[in-house]
């Protein structure tokens, strides 16, 4: 097995997958809620893949914050993990676990939140202590709401990164090579 970073060639067979492991009614999700309107974060997203290189299992993250009364902190959502049903227990999931968080501690993105198992996450460094006063776009089990990275303990809303999906929108795909910066005048 190796892995990866996640690409658009990988986009059907990563949907297929998550609709085996979670089903195709995974989008009413409150984590799925939390990721409308943005994509995933370049860089943080991977893919395991077999010896034949047949996708097997992926990772996404992606970027959310955290709306307080001190203002908005930047953080990112980890998930969907999924591993193909025949394949769980193996160690992929892990594998893109570490995978995937040293990736976004390389980034500065250490601060990361996801909707999970405690037992299995709380590995990785995952708690519930300072998300107890978080609100989200939809129901969750309090404590399957995690976090790792993050010590700032204060009520806030998370939502999906309106900065970074607005940014993202209205800023046209670049075509060809970018051009160098005119030198600034003297």
């Amino acid at each position: 097995m190796i892995i990866v970073p996640a690409s658009a060639r990988y986009g059907a067979a990563i949907e297929a997958l998550l609709d085996d492991v979670f089903g195709s009614d995974r989008h009413g999700r409150t984590a799925y809620r939390l990721r409308e309107g943005v994509r995933a974060l370049d860089g943080l997203s991977f893919v395991a893949l077999n010896a034949d290189g047949a996708l097997v299992g992926s990772i996404q993250l992606w970027p959310i914050e955290l709306a307080t009364t001190n203002g908005v902190h930047a953080l990112t959502l980890l998930g969907p993990v999924a591993v193909a049903k025949s394949l769980q227990g193996t160690g992929i999931g892990a594998a893109l676990m570490e995978t995937a968080i040293a990736a976004a501690d390389a980034m500065g993105r250490s601060a990361i939140v996801l909707i999970g198992d405690p037992e299995y996450y709380g590995r990785f460094g995952f708690t519930a202590e300072v998300t107890a006063g978080w609100a989200v776009p939809g129901p969750v089990e309090r404590h399957r709401l995690l976090a790792r990275g993050f010590a700032l303990n204060t009520a806030g809303t998370l939502r999906p990164a309106k900065a970074l999906s607005a940014a993202r929108a209205t800023t046209p795909a670049r075509k060809g090579p970018r051009r160098a910066a005119a030198p600034a005048a003297a």
